[in-house]
């Protein structure tokens, strides 16, 4: 079932690229007691991800946080080494936490997954993003397919 406002985030394990290499990030323990803006993208270095939505989030960091938001995260099901080379590339550093969801585990989890096959993709993440406060999704932005407009960084000022 897909995830809902009101819902507690399930279980899962990010990849994040540290100063020793790629580190493994608990879903429990990175939401835990603060509120983050996390948004899902289809692929690093696609189009729309890196034109607009990840951009989006670099530019609006400081009114997302005067807003109240702890971190801002971004997750694609893309390894380690891609997100932190996207990350890097888009000069997300001390901004956006680039959260490497590499098989998928956590799409799977919230049941937002898109089939990408006809692309070359594979299975990834939709594009959406949530508002987490503790753990729990106070907001939830899911995007039709193609659509850019609910998941920006823009719309979630407005929710805030």
């Amino acid at each position: 079932m897909t995830i809902a406002k009101g819902d507690r985030l399930p279980a899962a394990t990010f990849a994040k690229m540290t100063e020793n290499g790629p580190e493994p990030v608990d879903s429990d323990s990175f939401f835990s007691g603060r509120t983050v803006a996390l948004f899902s993208v289809p692929g690093a270095f696609t189009p729309t991800c890196s034109a607009k939505h990840l951009p989006g989030f670099i530019e609006k960091a400081d009114a997302l946080k005067q807003k109240g938001v702890d971190e801002i995260a971004c997750t694609a099901v893309n390894d380690v080494f891609v997100m932190d080379a996207w990350g890097k590339s888009a000069g997300a550093e001390g901004k956006v936490t680039m959260l490497a969801d590499g098989n998928g585990d956590f799409a799977k989890a919230v049941d937002l997954v898109m089939d990408g096959s006809k692309f070359g993709l594979g299975t990834r993440g939709q594009r959406f993003s949530l508002l987490v406060k503790d753990g729990v999704v106070e907001q939830l932005n899911v995007e039709a397919p193609g659509d850019f407009k609910l998941s920006s960084a823009d719309h979630m000022l407005e929710q805030l």
